[in-house]
């Protein structure tokens, strides 16, 4: 076996790392290898590494279902706030592990390109530097993580997407990360009106922006999976799919901006599809439209709002079955074909 570091093993090691504090230390390590070049392989083929089900955690956060979590309150007293701040931090510890552990679960597995690898190696940097600056904020206000209850309905999303990574991009980097982006301008503002302006500013300029650029991650790679399917091969490009907002006005096209349009449309579709199957519940306004739009999300992306049919129902017969992304995405294309066909012939 080689003596070289791979990017898998430093993800591992992470994943492997109860304290969170630690986590975040080793994660920043390894982000400044991998950037630098001093990790210059993702992974090595012949390795078996088994991927955890579960990152090691601390055990003296005390954990609750999500039904069972007390109300954090709207931010009107010291305690509410503390309660609100610990959401964070606990919400941060586990972006950490989802980083690391998409790198380690699927970068391989998926023969996923370079660009990848260093996208989400930025992310899982993000996370780890957002944790250790909200923790270290709680401490000063004179508490600590794991003085609160907690869930883990992150995590559950993970176990839940852990055999797809088209499921994982689309629930946990474009559905949840998304959402929150909704509610942190009402988390700034109930931290700012109740007088501690040190964490609302920490919110407002360092975390709200970088959690767009996560949000934007998701998106990019997702599409870069249904291209890859559409176009049959590895070396997909991903600016190929047009997702600005001119493109999205009826107009006149040319053969090949009908088939790019066609593919977004794809995207588009399939997201919404793979949403359907693989996150339970409604999403409630407010929508922060304008950091969505920033991240990459155009109105054709929000799935609360459609109507269409769901894609089995092309084949009324399998109407009862549950499709993988992939298999979504071939439905939607034939389906597509099959319409760009009919309006040919009149």
């Amino acid at each position: 076996m080689s003596d070289t570091e791979t990017l898998l093993e430093a993800a591992l090691e992470v994943l492997n790392t109860a304290d969170p504090i630690q986590k975040a230390r080793l994660g920043e390590a390894a982000a400044k290898r991998w950037l630098q070049g001093e990790i210059s392989v993702p992974f090595r083929q012949d390795d078996d590494l088994p991927i955890p089900n579960r990152p090691a955690r601390l055990s003296s956060v005390k954990l609750v279902a999500p039904s069972l979590m007390p109300k954090l309150g709207k931010g009107g007293s010291l305690q509410s706030r503390l309660a609100m701040l610990h959401s964070l931090v606990h919400t941060e510890s586990w972006a950490i592990d989802l980083s690391w552990d998409i790198i380690a679960r699927f970068g391989r597995k998926e023969s996923m390109p370079k660009d990848f690898f260093t996208d989400f190696v930025k992310v899982a940097q993000d996370e780890g530097r957002h944790f250790v600056l909200l923790a270290r904020r709680l401490e000063e206000l004179g508490s600590y993580y794991g003085a609160f209850p907690a869930h883990d309905g992150l995590w559950d999303s993970a176990i839940q997407t852990s055999n797809d990574l088209s499921a994982r991009l689309a629930v946990e980097h474009c559905v949840h990360e998304a959402r929150g982006l909704d509610v942190l301008p009402t988390t700034i503002s109930r931290f700012r009106n109740g007088g501690d302006e040190d964490t609302a500013n920490l919110l407002e300029t360092v975390i709200y922006p970088e959690e767009i650029t996560h949000c934007a991650a998701g998106v990019k790679w997702f599409t870069y999976l249904c291209q890859r399917k559409i176009n049959g091969h590895q070396d997909s490009n991903i600016s190929s799919v047009c997702l600005s907002p001119e493109n999205w006005a009826p107009k006149e096209h040319s053969k090949e901006e009908a088939v790019n349009g066609g593919k977004q449309n794809v995207v588009i579709e399939a997201f919404h599809d793979t949403v359907r199957r693989y996150f339970r519940g409604p999403l409630k306004p407010p929508f922060n439209v304008e950091a969505r739009k920033a991240a990459g999300f155009g109105p054709d992306w929000d799935w609360n709002h459609v109507t269409m049919p769901l894609v089995p129902s092309l084949f009324t017969s399998d109407a009862h079955r549950t499709y993988s992304p992939s298999v979504i995405v071939d439905l939607i294309a034939a389906r597509n074909f099959l319409e760009w066909t009919r309006l040919q012939e009149g």
